[in-house]
């Protein structure tokens, strides 16, 4: 069995100022002031356009992201609707094989930290969570030996099993998940320790449109 911290991958090169002007481009269709465009432009009209609610014009441009985190966490996810998904199939992918270094992996359960010797009654939950994930792995392997196909024997897998999902959603959604996923206290701990990373990210890579989405 492997433990695994959870993490993302963002699968576009993106180009920050050239969605804004894509973006902005869109936005002034509307008004067919083309005419206003200059070389930051983009900046006061994409601020403009969030701040009336007219969030549609985000929807120009999209971002694909690679998740690995638990199953339970993943269901979350794939509430989002507006978005596209593609993620790692425990009927077809057999975890007894050479391919999966014939073990499951699991996400590291950031609320009980392996090593937080200082919290005791932590400690004790964590032991707990690892004595069970690892008779889970034993009779999961058992039942492939014994012939069962991968489908049949994942109805004993647990939440914490790692998927991988890759999600493709346009901007005005991407501020969605965002606002449920890590701005939210009450997201999952789990959800909220890849998606808080992800929006300083997201932050740093395009210009203005995620500027006034805040966690703490």
């Amino acid at each position: 069995m492997r433990i695994a911290k959870a993490q993302y991958f963002i699968e576009d090169q993106i180009d920050g100022v050239g969605i804004c002007k894509k973006i902005e481009k869109a936005g002034r269709t509307c008004y067919l002031s083309d005419g206003n465009i200059t070389g930051d432009s983009y900046i006061e009209f994409i601020k403009k356009i969030i701040s009336n609610g007219h969030h549609s014009v985000l929807e120009h441009e999209k971002i694909s992201v690679r998740f690995i985190f638990n199953r339970g966490v993943s269901h979350e996810m794939v509430r989002h609707r507006l978005s596209s998904f593609s993620q790692e199939s425990t009927r077809f992918c057999n975890y007894s094989k050479n391919k999966f270094d014939n073990n499951i992996t699991i996400i590291d359960p950031c609320f009980w930290p392996e090593k937080n010797i200082e919290n005791t009654l932590d400690y004790q939950k964590f032991e707990i969570w690892l004595e069970t994930i690892t008779l889970i792995e034993k009779n999961y392997l058992k039942l492939i030996e014994l012939g069962a196909q991968p489908q049949e024997a994942r109805d004993i897998l647990p939440n914490a099993l790692k998927t991988e999902i890759v999600v493709t959603a346009n901007l005005r959604e991407w501020r969605w998940i965002f606002h449920e996923r890590a701005i939210n206290k009450k997201a999952h701990p789990q959800m909220r320790e890849v998606m808080m990373p992800l929006l300083d990210e997201f932050k740093k890579k395009i210009p203005v449109v995620f500027d006034d989405l805040c966690y703490t």
